[in-house]
């Protein structure tokens, strides 16, 4: 019986291994750690992202959208949250501890849908190229949403401020770079790339908005 229940359990890890991808099976996330991050986030987070996090256009972005969630690591989330966005409306929440950004964290990742690539992501190489160029195709494409330079709400766009350095010194290039290729799902973020992206840049464009990106952080 236990030789049959261990070769059951090989054969599910193994369907959910070639499912998910090898080493991105999520282990299943502690009910009382998601519980304690909910009522955190209640308290402090829904006034401005909204109930289950669903964000508000135009005012602070949604954190439970699915595309988000599978390529923002864990790093990136608690940072955020302690550090906040200086010259947005993300206020630091340094003053809640570790352990809580922690559960805020875990109750962030209870609406997760689609696999975590995070480390797949942030491991893309540096973005190279002409910052000159990127310039050209961000004042046509992205500053409609994002702002001029990149200030996004406080610049009456419907994006968020993707020039600031509270968001580029936290991210990585692979982030950038796949966000603008795909997009996110029930957002006015659309992706750039293929058939169905509103612009089907290239990946040497996509790059050269990314160094022009990185140029405003400094």
């Amino acid at each position: 019986m236990l030789k049959h229940k261990k070769a059951a359990a090989q054969l599910l890890g193994g369907v959910l291994a070639a499912f998910f991808g090898a080493g991105q099976v999520a282990a299943a996330p502690d009910a009382a750690l998601v519980a304690k991050g909910e009522k955190l986030y209640n308290q402090n987070c829904s006034v401005c992202h909204q109930p289950d996090a669903i964000g508000k256009p135009g005012f602070a972005p949604s954190l439970a959208n699915p595309e988000f969630l599978s390529i923002a690591s864990d790093k990136f989330l608690m940072s955020t949250i302690r550090d906040g966005r200086v010259g947005t409306g993300m206020p630091p929440f340094s003053h809640l501890g570790r352990q809580s950004i922690k559960a805020i964290v875990a109750y962030l990742r209870s609406h997760e849908k689609l696999p975590n690539r995070a480390a797949e992501v942030d491991a893309q190489p540096d973005a190279h190229g002409d910052p000159r160029l990127g310039k050209q195709w961000y004042d046509n494409i992205c500053s409609t949403c994002h702002g001029m330079a990149g200030d996004g709400y406080a610049a009456g766009g419907t994006g968020t401020a993707i020039g600031k350095p509270g968001f580029l010194h936290k991210v990585s290039d692979g982030f950038i770079r796949t966000t603008i290729k795909e997009g996110r799902s029930n957002t006015r973020m659309r992706g750039f790339q293929g058939a169905d992206g509103l612009a089907n840049l290239s990946d040497q464009e996509i790059d050269d908005i990314i160094v022009y990106l990185r140029s405003l952080s400094k």
